[in-house]
C-alpha cells in the first residue's frame, strides 16, 4: 500500500470512527470529496449542508444540489447571511472569523436536531500555511477536519477525486467572494454582485483559475500566467474592459503576479 492509499485508509477509519457527519459542503474539491468518502463510509448517517448567501455564487449552489441528488446524498440548505453579522460589512482582519463562526453554530444546530455526532469541513494540509482566521472558530466551536486529520495536501485530494470519478477533481480553487475584498473597504451586495458576474465573465471565456480583487472602483484580474495571452488579445481585452465597465469599475488591471491564493492577506 503506497502513501496515498495509507492516507485513504486513515481517512475511512477515521471518518466511520465518528459514526455520524454533518458536512459543510461548498461543491469545492475539498468538501465534495470529503462528503462523497463520508458517505461512501456512514451511508445516511453522513449528511450535507450548504450556506446560501449573496458571498456565494449561485453557480455553486447548483453544483452542490446536483452533486447530493445525483449521489442520493441528503442535503440541506440554510441561509447563513454574512452581511447581517455585525462588524461584517467592514470587512475586519478576522472577517472569515465572523463568518465561520456563525455558519458553523447553525450547522451545529442542524446536527444536534438531526442526531448527529459530529460537524466537519473539508480543510487540508496546505490551508496552514495561508492566514486562515476561519480555522480559529473551527477549533473553537469542536469542527473535525478529516482530511487534515488523514494528512492530505491538495495535490493528494486531486488525485484521489479523479480515482473516484468526481468532475470536481480539476476544478478551480474557490473561495467565498468576499474574500475577494481588500480589508477595510465596505462589502456590500452590489460590489459582491459585481465581482460574481466579472468572475463569472472570465469563467465563460474558458479561464480556468480565476480571481476579480476590487480595490473601490477598480478590479485587479488574477489568472494563471500561462493564460495571459489569452486575455490580453485584442478582443478579448477589449470585450472583457467594456463588460467590467458596464458592471461599474471605472478601471480593469492584470495583476501581472498571476493567481495566488489569499492574495489580500499581504497587508496584513
Amino acid at each position: 500500500m503506497d502513501t496515498l492509499q495509507q492516507k485513504e485508509q486513515t481517512l475511512k477509519e477515521y471518518l466511520q470512527g465518528l459514526g455520524s457527519v454533518v458536512v459543510a459542503f461548498s461543491s469545492g474539491v475539498d468538501s465534495t470529496f470529503l462528503l462523497k468518502m463520508a458517505h461512501d463510509v456512514l451511508g445516511d448517517r453522513a449528511i450535507a449542508v450548504t450556506a446560501q448567501s449573496c458571498s456565494f455564487p449561485q453557480r455553486e449552489l447548483e453544483e452542490a444540489r446536483a452533486f447530493c441528488q445525483a449521489e442520493k446524498i441528503r442535503h440541506i440548505i440554510v441561509e447563513s447571511e454574512e452581511l447581517s453579522i455585525e462588524g461584517f460589512r467592514h470587512n475586519p482582519n478576522n472577517r472569515c472569523y465572523l463568518c465561520k463562526r456563525e455558519l458553523f453554530t447553525k450547522i451545529w444546530e442542524i446536527a444536534r436536531k438531526e442526531d448527529i455526532s459530529y460537524v466537519v469541513e473539508g480543510s487540508n494540509l496546505d490551508d496552514n500555511g495561508d492566514y486562515r482566521p476561519g480555522l480559529q472558530a473551527v477549533a473553537e466551536l469542536g469542527v473535525k477536519s478529516p482530511l487534515r486529520e488523514a494528512g492530505m495536501n491538495k495535490e493528494e485530494i486531486r488525485r484521489l477525486s479523479r480515482e473516484l470519478g468526481l468532475a470536481t477533481w480539476d476544478k478551480q480553487s474557490f473561495a467565498c467572494l468576499s474574500s475577494r475584498f481588500v480589508y477595510g473597504e465596505e462589502i456590500t451586495e452590489e460590489k459582491l454582485s459585481m465581482v460574481d458576474k466579472a468572475e463569472q465573465r472570465l469563467l465563460d471565456l474558458g479561464f480556468h483559475q480565476v480571481r476579480v480583487r476590487i480595490h473601490g472602483k477598480l478590479a485587479r484580474i488574477e489568472i494563471l500566467p500561462s493564460e495571459f495571452g489569452k486575455i490580453l488579445e485584442k478582443d478579448v481585452a477589449g470585450r472583457l474592459d467594456q463588460y467590467f465597465r458596464e458592471l461599474g469599475f471605472l478601471y480593469v488591471t492584470l495583476d501581472l503576479g498571476g493567481y495566488q491564493m489569499g492574495s489580500m492577506n499581504k497587508t496584513l
